[in-house]
């Protein structure tokens, strides 16, 4: 079966979100999370990441985030003011344009249809432990040659996102022009953690939601969806294509 246990992350010694996760590459877990909700805007300005008990496992598993000199967050600010999913029937129009305040536009950049057309099947590639248990999701940034950079599975979608992006920032900052592949539908909340990383384009297995279309047509975003088996639906951003 595929584990599924809570993290806890702090900034110093105050907790600021518990995650349901599955244990492994939590460091890079956390770097992503504080990335993709707009927590640091620059990985460089983490100083550490420590386990704070022994085993950094089961209940009592916990990370503290200790930011460079110079750099402070205020935990009770961003409490209040983190993104909400689109469940929670907020405003769509004006969760998007919370999001626009926090991503620069996005790079010029195009990429060929072929290569979108087996992105998936190449993340597929490289879950392991989905092929153990059947029960994790995977996330993956490519470059726009197609090659993976980084790949990294969750439980949840959105933890797996987190997990490569944290990864690959912490090789490269800012990102390069890249893609973020995921093996499952494209949520509002998927979309936003790519755009506030400074991802330009999302590819996934299954459907976007119609937050996640207008969010990403909104920031000129290129969203594909159902890309399997060498064919895909683009829902924004298609003038990035090329033949």
């Amino acid at each position: 079966m595929a584990v599924e246990e809570p993290l806890e992350i702090r900034l110093g010694e105050e907790p600021i979100s518990v995650l349901m996760r599955t244990p492994g590459d939590d460091a890079d877990l956390a770097r992503g999370f504080l990335i993709t909700e707009a927590i640091v805007s620059d990985p460089r300005h983490i100083l550490a990441i420590d386990e704070a008990d022994q085993s950094g496992e089961g209940e009592d598993a916990r990370l503290s985030v200790r930011l460079a000199p110079g750099n402070e967050v205020d935990p009770a600010r961003f409490r209040r003011n983190m993104f909400v999913s689109s469940s929670c029937g907020v405003c769509g129009k004006a969760t998007i344009e919370a999001v626009q305040l926090l991503t620069a536009p996005v790079a010029n950049f195009s990429v060929r249809r072929d290569i979108i057309a087996r992105l998936t099947a190449e993340l597929r590639s490289h879950q392991p432990t989905f092929d153990e248990t059947g029960g994790l999701h995977a996330a993956g940034v490519f470059d726009l040659q197609g090659s993976l950079l980084v790949a990294r599975e969750d439980v949840g979608r959105h933890n797996a996102v987190d997990k490569a992006v944290g990864a690959f920032a912490l090789l490269e900052w800012p990102l390069p022009p890249c893609l973020l592949v995921v093996s499952g539908r494209q949520s509002f909340e998927i979309v936003q953690k790519a755009a506030v990383a400074g991802i330009g384009g999302v590819i996934g297995v299954s459907a976007p939601s119609s937050l996640a279309v207008d969010l990403a047509s909104s920031l000129g975003l290129l969203l594909a969806g159902f890309a399997r088996e060498g064919s895909f639906n683009v829902y924004a951003g298609a003038h990035r294509l090329i033949d």
